[in-house]
């Protein structure tokens, strides 16, 4: 009865550990394909925008902002397809930019000022100084490095 037992200990660890081994490998095959779909949406969309300012011979400000924002998306996840981590600063940087890009159309829009530029430039200082946060507490707290796990 007691080596019967131990079997299917052993059998259900063995299973156990092809079931992590197979979830493990769908999750990482989804990853990779959302990181492709999303890069290539990227680019698409780039692509579009910038056809988009040659068909209108020239390009404003704005256009020139949007493809920032574009090269800042493609950059986060080229960083994240490298190392698995979410670069927050990223994330702030575009949402900086998009900022900027909704100020400049809006002056050149309603062309007098009022508390919606104060706003958006307040928005703006905000997320400069979580940047400034965030890069001190980064050099000056390091995350602890997690082991790598063995295959």
């Amino acid at each position: 009865m007691n080596e019967c037992n131990s079997n299917t200990k052993r059998l259900h660890a063995k299973m156990s550990c092809a079931a992590k081994a197979g979830g493990d490998m769908f999750v990482e095959g989804f990853h990779y394909l959302a990181l492709f779909a999303i890069g290539g949406s990227i680019v698409w969309a780039a692509v579009l925008a910038f056809i988009h300012m040659v068909d209108q011979g020239g390009a404003s400000i704005e256009d020139i902002l949007l493809l920032f924002i574009y090269l800042e998306l493609g950059a986060m996840v080229g960083i994240y397809f490298k190392t698995n981590h979410m670069p927050v600063r990223f994330l702030i940087y575009i949402a900086m930019t998009a900022l900027t890009r909704m100020m400049i159309g809006h002056i050149q829009i309603e062309h007098t000022p009022d508390r919606g530029i104060i706003l958006i430039s307040g928005a703006i200082l905000l997320l400069a100084l979580a940047t400034l946060v965030i890069r001190y507490g980064s050099s000056r707290l390091p995350a602890p490095h997690l082991p790598e796990e063995s295959s």
